[in-house]
């Protein structure tokens, strides 16, 4: 390693590091290790299901936010909560047993509320006519952060996805293939391949008479807590209602058990309801499930919108099948 030297030659020695460094060093310490302590509490003893409200996804990273700021001040508060941030999901994984799918879809949330609390505190902490309309989103943030709390929600937890094609085959060739197990294609949709969610890898089970029953399996998962072993995640189905006819149908299957989706929402049941038109015959799946995740404002949408995708992939896989393979 070569030594820094003056113009005279002589080795120059680096100057001490400031004290406001190490300050700061000892403070981001001491973040992680409350934070540490707090994850592993909530881990520990469940506390309610709290790490399911928004006291988890909103509370939480509000009082990082306001720890760093509490310490020496950084040139960039923003920059240095969202480096706390990034390190504090990090030990959300292993300590929590979330899997990469509830960390990608919660990052953004929490990021976004760590910079907005500490915007918020910076132009407060400034003073003048900024700071005084800054104060008005104090109240707000701590009125979504009880989000969850006490069953308390602002949106409906009730949600459907629908998604629909229209299929170049007659009615009876989509009873033929709704009453076999299907095979199921890779997502085409960026956002199931991106977060990503679990994916059915194969069914069992046949019919469409009420008692016949399905299990789907898919892809295995992983938590990200050291040493896990991966687990199999299956859903069980089970039909409730079925109306064929020459013209189309109606089939009801009835979730009865599930270990793929039932860690962020509650699934209860899948309609398809097929009918002969102009040009083909129009294949429809409904989903129905319940949030299980707050923010309502916050992942109500994600999930809509990952549900509505979900009805398209198993109307596009059906339709697929009906037509002699992929279009």
């Amino acid at each position: 390693m070569i030594e820094p030297v003056d113009e005279r030659g002589s080795p120059v020695s680096e100057p001490p590091e400031p004290p406001a460094r190490n300050r700061a060093r000892w403070w981001l310490a001491a973040i992680l290790l409350v934070v540490f302590a707090l994850l592993l509490a909530l881990r520990i003893t469940h506390a309610g299901r709290l790490d399911q409200t928004a006291l988890f996804y909103v509370g939480v990273p509000a009082v990082i936010a306001l720890l760093v700021l509490s310490g020496p001040r950084p040139r960039s508060a923003v920059g240095t909560a969202t480096a706390t941030t990034t390190v504090c999901l990090a030990l959300a994984g292993p300590l929590l047993g979330e899997g990469i799918v509830c960390l990608l879809i919660a990052a953004p949330l929490i990021y976004g509320v760590v910079s907005l609390v500490t915007w918020v505190c910076v132009v407060i902490a400034r003073g003048g006519r900024g700071s005084r309309h800054a104060l008005f989103s104090v109240p707000l943030l701590f009125v979504l952060a009880l989000e969850g709390v006490g069953g308390s929600t602002l949106l409906p937890t009730a949600g459907t996805g629908e998604g629909g094609v229209l299929v170049d085959a007659e009615p009876g060739a989509i009873a033929e293939v709704l009453a076999a197990p299907p095979e199921y294609p890779g997502f085409e949709a960026l956002f199931l391949r991106a977060v990503p969610f679990p994916e059915p890898v194969r069914a069992r089970g046949e019919g469409l008479a009420v008692g016949d029953r399905r299990t789907v399996e898919f892809t295995p998962a992983r938590s990200l807590r050291p040493g896990a072993r991966t687990f199999e995640q299956h859903m069980e189905l089970e039909v409730v209602e079925s109306e064929i006819g020459p013209d189309g149908g109606r089939v009801v299957f009835d979730v009865t058990a599930d270990t793929a989706f039932a860690r962020w929402m509650d699934l209860h049941r899948a309609e398809a309801v097929w009918s002969a038109g102009d040009g083909g015959t129009r294949l429809s799946w409904t989903i129905d499930y319940d949030r299980t995740y707050e923010p309502s404002w916050y992942f109500g949408p994600l999930q809509a919108y990952a549900t509505d995708l979900a009805a398209a992939y198993l109307a596009d896989t059906f339709a697929d099948a009906a037509e002699g393979g992929p279009r």
